[in-house]
């Protein structure tokens, strides 16, 4: 018994000095990590005077082979390079900074503005009048405000993007059935940018003409998610026809017009007022927080001087940890990333484009770091909007 107490405070003693050693070890890992990141430095003063990239990816491979042919047994070779690669990625990001304070005040061709609206100012929303699009509108600019309205996203980029229209106002993201896709790929293809966003409450309605009743319907028109968010509403009635449509707003008017007591169309109470329809069955929505997330667009690289989110959108090469890499640059810039989306690349099968947002202003010294990393070495790279 006293043979095994000892020998356990032996193995305790000789575990003490192996961590004092390992210790030992970490401190002159330290100091020799602050000495190369001092060279680091001695580094960008140098790309700065010659006007050379901060990020050179052969010197950067070619250096990750050599130094992994250092090691001494072959299981540590993948070891080194992880720990060389984030020793490369930190020196870049050190580097993005010092090159940051030399050009002052980076914002990306992006102008700040005190305010977005004046007597002059014209929005644009897609669908007809009493479109959740335009409650989203009259609630980010006012009811006041000049407006017209058009049959497709498309057509509204191309009027913010033509100068027909300083605004528009479009939906990018419901709470129930995800993200608008057409708009991610919109903001791909025009230039103009995100200035605003507002969020609705979305209440679906089962709207009919005066007098008549759900024993009446035959026929259901909508749009195609709000066809999805009534999903469980709608198995109640098989015998229903289901009819999509453009817009709800487009829905709501149809029935107005045809005044069929056969049809019904799922809209807003908003709508139900506007063409003069009888609300059926109100909050016919699957789920009770419905809501949806509209952008407001603007052709011109503003941004107000209070916007605390930030979205980008880039393409990655097909390679290990390409994303995990790309995605540091926040984590080193302490900036929280808010949503992470992705869609396919137009012409390269299976290949993905990436949406990211995340919390900051244009302003911010930390923002720049982290934008300035994404775009040296992410491709394609583009900001969609400060807002």
């Amino acid at each position: 018994m006293d043979y095994w107490i000892y020998g356990l405070e032996k193995v305790m003693l000789d575990l003490g000095e192996i961590r004092d050693k390992i210790d030992g070890i970490d401190r002159q890992l330290v100091d020799l990590f602050e000495e190369r990141m001092q060279l680091c430095t001695d580094v960008a003063k140098y790309k700065i005077e010659n006007h050379k990239p901060v990020f050179d990816k052969l010197r950067e491979t070619e250096k990750l082979q050599k130094v992994c042919g250092l090691a001494r047994k072959e299981e540590n070779r993948k070891g080194v390079e992880e720990l060389f690669t984030q020793l490369m990625s930190l020196s870049r990001k050190l580097q993005y900074g010092i090159l940051l304070e030399h050009e002052k005040n980076d914002m990306f061709s992006f102008t700040i503005c005190k305010e977005l609206v004046d007597e002059h100012t014209k929005v644009i929303f897609q669908g007809a009048e009493g479109a959740y699009s335009q409650l989203a509108m009259e609630q980010f600019f006012g009811r006041e405000i000049d407006c017209d309205h058009v049959d497709t996203f498309r057509e509204a980029m191309e009027y913010v993007a033509d100068g027909k229209a300083d605004f528009a106002v479009l939906p990018i993201e419901n709470s129930t059935v995800g993200i608008v896709s057409e708009i991610y790929d919109l903001l791909v293809e025009f230039e103009n940018v995100i200035v605003g966003e507002q969020i609705i409450p979305i209440n679906h309605c089962l709207l009919g003409v005066p007098g008549a009743a759900l024993s009446d319907i035959r026929k259901v028109y909508s749009h195609p998610q709000s066809l999805m968010q009534t999903e469980q509403f709608l198995n109640t009635h098989p015998d229903w026809e289901q009819i999509k449509m453009q817009n709800n707003a487009f829905a709501a008017r149809k029935v107005s017009e045809d005044n069929d007591k056969t049809q019904a169309a799922i809209a807003s109470e908003y709508a139900a007022q506007r063409y003069g329809l009888t609300i059926l069955q109100n909050g016919i929505h699957q789920c009770s927080d419905n809501a949806t997330r509209f952008i407001v667009i603007s052709g011109k690289k503003i941004f107000l001087e209070k916007a605390q989110r930030i979205s980008v959108c880039f393409e990655l090469p097909h390679e290990s940890g390409a994303l995990y890499h790309i995605l540091s640059h926040f984590i080193y810039n302490n900036l929280n990333m808010s949503r992470i989306e992705s869609r396919p690349v137009k012409d390269k099968g299976f290949e993905y484009r990436f949406f990211i947002d995340c919390n900051g202003n244009l302003k911010d010294a930390a923002v720049q770091n982290a934008l300035r990393g994404l775009k040296e070495e992410a491709l394609n790279f583009r900001i969609l909007g400060n807002y």
